[in-house]
């Protein structure tokens, strides 16, 4: 564990990415293989489990540091973070932490759960009396299961790929899907043989660059240089068909069973040894693509009855086809795989996988003017992928981009405002935006990203200085601050007041030219919520 925590103090100490991979890299190459397999879990943003509720550890952090509950309640929200709260008011213990991280968590932690109330309070204070700094703050991490600490996942491949001597690609490869945390994971991640796939094992995604709305796209290099196709809003995934056995896994790594049993039904008519890449949509057949709330319905069911099958029927629109007969296919051609993939789906007699229809045009103007349309196809814009491109890990700068309709704008009122978390928790950063209505203020949107660092500071002496009341951590402030909202979609909700659930609502501008009686009313936003039945 201490060597754990030396590696957490050299990543939080520097901002530099080159000192953070190196970090990483001599950590890979020093620690016992358990060790760096449950390292690579935690700070690659895996699932961990929560062991103890949170309102129990915050309940007894409170009796150990003799204060009541509210002042430990205003610590936390002074602080942001939980588990660094909990390694500042609980009294400093004797630092003791001489397990492994891998002992740690298998033989300690991990046991929590099964264990009553009582047990785990003893437990969990006698570890504070043997704790204190970073390594309380580690462990506290590991037991609230929220373990996020500035590394990304591609920084962890980078780490490992150095420390291995093997391809980002390939350690990209070898992490996707389900793994265990074991010696045996970490060893086989880092053998030089490539030629170990797992059956359900998923490649990594190719991501798109957005095209800047203010951007000619002629800066791409000619049309013809491109393959476009509708961009879609569904959940993207990949379906694989090896060894007689179906599995659909989405892109953030999780396999979807038994959810769209009309697609995995498809797939069985697929040949052996073949990966789509694509989306999952609602739809009643090509070109009646449902709005995403459709699809909605089925999210997060583990299964899905037949009625709501034919309420809501899916698809997946495959656009690409990554491995063919056992064969990977990355390294062709786009156009070279898109060929393959059309005459593969040309044998699969399925309504419920089809192929994505390619957009033709002989200019930049033309496709402009299609694009427009969008969402009257209920698209979000169209995808342009380089017909010559090769199929990149993460987001490759031009191989793939998406070039978006425009944003629906709305002017609001800030009303409420809530302090970030992290390295913002000292700021009210998190804002809650209200329309007119009847007189009245509404709230409908959330919105967390937009503004620059200077602006962040004047909303916050802002609020701290207008602040109406409040509501444990969250203020009611002034409504004088006016800004421009931008949100991808709309769509009609029973659950919130204003009858309006936005997408991806975030901060355009601030409107300091405005005045709060300038803003939106909600009547012009239920304007632009889509035609029912469309």
């Amino acid at each position: 564990m201490q060597r754990f925590a030396r590696l957490f103090q050299r990543l939080d100490t520097t901002t530099k990415t080159n000192e953070k991979v190196a970090a990483l890299a001599a950590y890979f190459a020093e620690a016992p293989a358990a060790d760096a397999a449950w390292a690579i879990h935690v700070l690659s943003g895996r699932k961990h489990p929560r062991l103890v509720p949170s309102a129990r550890l915050r309940q007894w952090a409170a009796e150990e540091a003799g204060i009541p509950p509210w002042l430990f309640e205003e610590a936390y929200d002074a602080v942001g973070d939980l588990a660094e709260t909990f390694a500042l008011v609980v009294p400093p213990g004797e630092a003791k932490l001489d397990a492994s991280l891998s002992e740690w968590i298998e033989q300690r932690l991990l046991p929590l759960r099964g264990k009553d109330e009582a047990e785990q309070r003893q437990q969990v204070v006698t570890w504070w009396q043997q704790t204190a700094g970073t390594s309380r703050f580690l462990l506290m991490k590991l037991i609230t299961g929220a373990f996020r600490v500035g590394v990304s996942s591609g920084l962890v491949r980078r780490g490992l790929a150095r420390q291995s001597g093997l391809p980002k690609e390939v350690i990209a490869h070898r992490l996707m899907g389900d793994w265990a945390p074991t010696a045996a994971f970490f060893e086989k991640l880092t053998a030089p043989d490539t030629g170990d796939a797992l059956i359900s094992q998923p490649y990594p995604f190719c991501l798109a660059h957005a095209v800047s709305l203010d951007a000619a796209p002629e800066q791409l290099g000619p049309v013809n240089a491109f393959f476009a196709e509708w961009k879609w809003d569904g959940i993207r995934g990949q379906l694989i068909r090896r060894q007689g056995q179906t599995f659909l896994w989405s892109r953030g790594e999780e396999l979807m069973e038994n959810r769209w049993p009309e697609i995995e039904a498809a797939a069985a008519a697929l040949p052996d040894g073949t990966v789509l890449d694509g989306e999952i949509l609602a739809s009643h057949g090509p070109g009646a693509v449902l709005p995403f709330a459709h699809l909605q319905r089925r999210i997060g069911r583990k299964r899905v009855g037949k009625q709501l099958q034919r309420e809501v029927p899916v698809i997946f629109h495959a656009f690409d086809l990554l491995e063919r007969d056992g064969h990977d296919l990355r390294d062709q051609p786009f156009a070279q795989r898109r060929r393959q993939l059309e005459r593969l789906l040309a044998g699969v007699p399925s309504a419920h996988l089809i192929g994505t229809e390619p957009i033709v045009a002989d200019s930049w103007e033309t496709l402009a003017a299609i694009r427009e349309t969008s969402r009257a196809a209920q698209a979000e814009g169209l995808m342009l992928k380089r017909k010559k491109s090769r199929y990149e890990v993460g987001r490759v700068r031009g191989s793939w981009w998406k070039w978006k309709v425009a944003p629906f704008t709305i002017d609001a009122v800030l009303i409420y405002a809530q302090r970030g978390h992290g390295k913002r928790a000292s700021l009210y950063t998190d804002y809650t935006f209200a329309l007119w209505h009847e007189g009245q203020l509404v709230p409908i949107a959330k919105a967390y990203s937009g503004l620059n660092d200077a602006e962040i500071r004047r909303v916050d002496q802002f609020v701290r200085r207008h602040t109406q009341e409040r509501f444990g951590p969250v203020r009611s402030v002034e409504p004088a601050l006016v800004m421009e909202l931008a949100f991808e979609g709309l769509q009609r909700s029973r659950r919130h007041k204003s009858g309006v659930a936005t997408r991806f609502p975030r901060i355009v501008r601030w409107r300091e030219d405005k005045s709060p009686a300038d803003a939106n009313t909600l009547e012009e936003l239920w304007e632009l919520l889509p035609v029912e039945g469309s």
